[in-house]
């Protein structure tokens, strides 16, 4: 869908409530793909091996986008390099009351307080086998609501061990700031033990499927320098595969005073992108390259993802973006990325 197009139908999806846009973008999607009208797949680049995959180009769509993986042939026809799906939890859970979801169109923001609505890990799974997609799929795995934090790893425990044959790769989110108490497994000894028994189940299950499944962690853009290195101390020790950079933010720069900037949820879109491009400064600073980097938060342009990449990211996450620009935002900013040299960019606004 190009530029043009898509600014003419935003105005009509943006008149509708969030979570109805999503779905009947979605479904019109759908509808379109089964007339064989869809038939796209990832844009072509130099592939890039990163956590020991081969990654047909460096941008993904971020987890959140589809909660359940029923949507996994349609996201593929966009052009994205890779997929994430979830966040999942072991049992169904429906998420925070609506209204949950609003947009900030004046500051190309949205927040939300979805709350890990899904139809839980056994659906989750059963769509992922009935797919055809069979690129890079990253599956995020999180706790349910009412398990209570100091037996949050049981739930980790078992959504990685159900994802686990299915995934390239498997994303722990630790920093979703709509479960009460998540983000406390961010503290150093919590994330200690949380990352031990999970490194020890996924080199039992790497025996069992005969298959290394890369285990990534998710983290917050809200923490204060003592905290990036206490984590990205733990990651190393651990010797998990990889880290994304960042979850939605807390905080309201950039928004104070405008419509809905007081509702309770986690901020993304455009400003979040200095705050979590400066995470990835600092956990590149202190990994030196020894676990990768996926960045996600505030990427609205190719100049933005470029920013990322050169702050010491491997591969790019957007939802957001997509959101305010359309899906020609995934060609805009893996060919960016691809061209080499890289072009030198600058942002041209959200139509």
């Amino acid at each position: 869908m190009g530029s043009m197009l898509y600014s003419l139908l935003r105005p009509l999806l943006f008149s509708l409530d969030p979570e109805t846009a999503h779905r009947f973008t979605f479904n019109a999607i759908e509808k379109v793909r089964r007339l064989g009208l869809l038939t796209g797949g990832p844009i072509p680049c130099e592939s890039r091996s990163v956590m020991g995959l081969d990654f047909p180009n460096p941008v993904g769509v971020a987890a959140g986008m589809d909660k359940n993986g029923e949507h996994l042939e349609v996201l593929a026809s966009l052009g994205f390099g890779f997929i994430e799906i979830g966040t999942v939890t072991p049992r169904p859970q429906p998420g925070n009351p609506p209204p949950r979801l609003f947009r900030i169109p004046q500051a190309n923001a949205i927040i939300n307080r979805m709350g890990f609505n899904n139809h839980g890990v056994e659906n989750l799974v059963a769509n992922v086998r009935r797919t055809n997609y069979h690129g890079i799929l990253g599956i995020n795995i999180g706790k349910n609501f009412d398990t209570p934090v100091e037996r949050a790893a049981d739930d980790y425990l078992i959504c990685l061990s159900k994802v686990y044959r299915y995934a390239g790769y498997v994303v722990v989110n630790i920093s979703s700031p709509n479960t009460p108490h998540l983000r406390q497994l961010q503290n150093a000894e919590e994330l200690d033990h949380l990352l031990g028994l999970l490194k020890s189940k996924q080199l039992e299950l790497a025996d069992e499927h005969a298959k290394y499944t890369p285990l990534v962690v998710k983290i917050a853009p809200d923490l204060v320098p003592p905290q990036i290195v206490s984590i990205a101390t733990l990651l190393m020790k651990h010797q998990i595969d990889g880290i994304i950079a960042t979850n939605t933010t807390l905080s309201r720069a950039g928004v104070e005073a405008l419509p809905h900037a007081s509702e309770k949820g986690g901020l993304s879109g455009a400003p979040l992108k200095e705050c979590a491009t400066a995470v990835i400064r600092h956990l590149h600073d202190i990994l030196q390259g020894t676990i990768p980097i996926i960045a996600a938060g505030g990427i609205m342009c190719a100049a933005d993802a470029k920013e990322k990449i050169e702050a010491g990211a491997s591969l790019v996450q957007i939802y957001s973006g997509l959101i305010y620009r359309g899906p020609h935002l995934v060609h805009e900013v893996a060919r960016a990325l691809c061209a080499s040299p890289a072009p030198d960019l600058l942002c041209s606004g959200s139509g």
